[in-house]
């Protein structure tokens, strides 16, 4: 494609006239050759103006970047915000996509829903993927990406890619540095929804405002204007996540006890899920959904309103819903002791999500709810005793240990964990002796909920250059435990 068409297609104006063939976009220089768009951001570690020398040399057509960035030689096209600029540029280039794309952004909850979405989806004969932290996942593979949005270029050359694969429906995740970042731009979404808000990501976010304000670009600018918004009624932020979209002009389709589109009932725990009831359309219905917790009866009833809002017949979905399965690492059952004590892991990794956990195993709990969880290292250090506090109000037994100390002292992060657990809790900084304790001292009608890592495959220790991933799976090490002689508590 040239990069003239590219650019009229994209509503720019070519820099010039160096015209080109356009084979492609980085935004890493070693990934440029002959024909590449080059995007050169400022970033918080790595401004990547300084590389627009190497990525010329290596043949780049255009740069993307800042005006005052010097570029000599090629077309630049200037923009103050040069990410959007690349995306806009980037999405004429990436073509086909998928003909229905949905989006969800919030603090939790955002894989599960998606990938409720792809389910229910699937479950109506639909060709559908869906992609975020557990990586890009249709009916019979799962790819995993490592990031929970990726990068512009990866997130469409992913759409593209699913396109030419037959998939038409697409559910992704909208996080609040991917949004921030532009790393979800181009393609139409017809259908974006919010699920709650509460507080994480205060590292990189001024207030939780600013972290509101990130995640409303998705109802704000990314959702096409005849779009609609899908919103968790129920929650604190619920009320001005509707503002936004009623200011843009969206339709508006609201799930849960106050919600009017799709409204929640009643809601009882069964033995291995809970019973729904709903209304739509004025209609009340009935479903047996196999999803522990009130968190996941929410991530399914949004997944459930973003099908309706996209032509979902109403029979099918809720019928469907009554086969979802348990997404990967989310209150997902590992192995069940040999003294009979169910072992569930699960992502929960803020003070809000670790509640909901508790929350949703504890009606089934005759005896104790032991809980083994810890916080990141570099990420946001004021919400530890929050979780600490959290775990200990809410737990009978709770365990502090590590979970990606990364740069930091991981007995530190502990102990500002441990400040929060004014009613005493234990510390085995060993993860895998941690899990092994709960389990042995977990007996018939107890539960062990291990939080935290959820699906992650590796224990991420030291920062930058030095940073390791250690290979660490709590499902696979629950199942191990289980099995093999654990660490009594009295030893620690």
């Amino acid at each position: 494609m040239k990069l003239s068409a590219l650019a009229t297609m994209s509503g720019f104006t070519l820099p010039g006239d160096r015209d080109g063939n356009v084979t492609g976009f980085a935004i890493d220089h070693r990934k440029v050759a002959p024909g590449t768009v080059f995007g050169a951001f400022p970033g918080a570690r790595v401004n990547g103006e300084d590389f627009i020398p190497a990525a010329i040399e290596a043949g780049a057509v255009a740069i993307v970047a800042r005006a005052e960035a010097m570029v000599a030689g090629v077309a630049h096209f200037a923009d103050a915000e040069p990410r959007r600029a690349f995306a806009r540029l980037a999405q004429g280039f990436y073509q086909p996509v998928p003909e229905t794309l949905v989006a969800v952004t919030g603090t939790n909850g955002k894989t599960s829903t998606v990938e409720l979405t792809r389910q229910l989806w699937r479950m109506a004969g639909l060709r559908a993927a869906s992609i975020g932290t557990l990586g890009v996942t249709t009916s019979d593979e799962s790819v995993s990406t490592g990031l929970t949005s990726p990068d512009i270029v990866t997130f469409l050359s992913n759409m593209t890619g699913l396109a030419r694969e037959g998939v038409t429906h697409v559910a992704f995740e909208a996080s609040s540095h991917g949004l921030s970042q532009f790393r979800s731009e181009g393609p139409r979404v017809a259908a974006a929804a919010f699920t709650n808000l509460s507080r994480d990501h205060l590292d990189y976010h001024a207030t939780m405002e600013d972290y509101f304000a990130a995640k409303m670009r998705l109802f704000d600018e990314v959702v096409a204007n005849d779009g609609t918004a899908v919103v968790w009624a129920d929650d604190a932020w619920s009320g001005k996540a509707v503002a936004h979209a009623e200011a843009r002009g969206l339709k508006l389709f609201t799930v849960g006890e106050r919600g009017t589109d799709l409204k929640l009932v009643s809601r009882a725990p069964t033995l291995l899920g809970q019973t729904l009831v709903v209304e739509h359309a004025g209609q009340q219905v009935k479903i047996e959904v196999p999803l522990i917790g009130a968190y996941q009866a929410a991530n399914a009833l949004v997944a459930a309103g973003l099908v309706l809002a996209t032509g979902g017949d109403a029979k099918q979905t809720f019928d469907a819903m009554k086969r979802l399965q348990t997404v990967r690492g989310r209150l997902e059952r590992a192995a069940v002791s040999s003294r009979g004590a169910p072992i569930y892991v699960d992502y929960a990794h803020t003070p809000d999500a670790l509640e909901a956990a508790i929350a949703a195993l504890r009606p089934h709990v005759s005896g104790r709810l032991i809980v083994v969880f810890g916080a990141g290292g570099d990420r946001d250090q004021g919400k530890r005793p929050q979780m600490g506090r959290v775990a200990c109000r809410n737990a009978d037994t709770v365990i502090v240990t590590d979970d990606n100390p990364r740069g930091e002292d991981p007995a530190a992060i502990r102990a500002m964990v441990l400040a929060g657990c004014v009613e005493g809790a234990m510390e085995i900084g060993d993860r895998r002796d941690a899990i092994g304790a709960a389990i042995a001292e977990a007996g018939g009608g107890d539960i062990v909920l291990v939080a935290g890592k959820g699906h992650e495959q590796g224990q991420v220790v030291g920062s930058g250059a030095h940073a390791r991933v250690l290979p660490f799976d709590d499902v696979t090490v629950a199942r191990e435990m289980s099995g093999a002689q654990a660490i009594p508590l009295g030893d620690h």
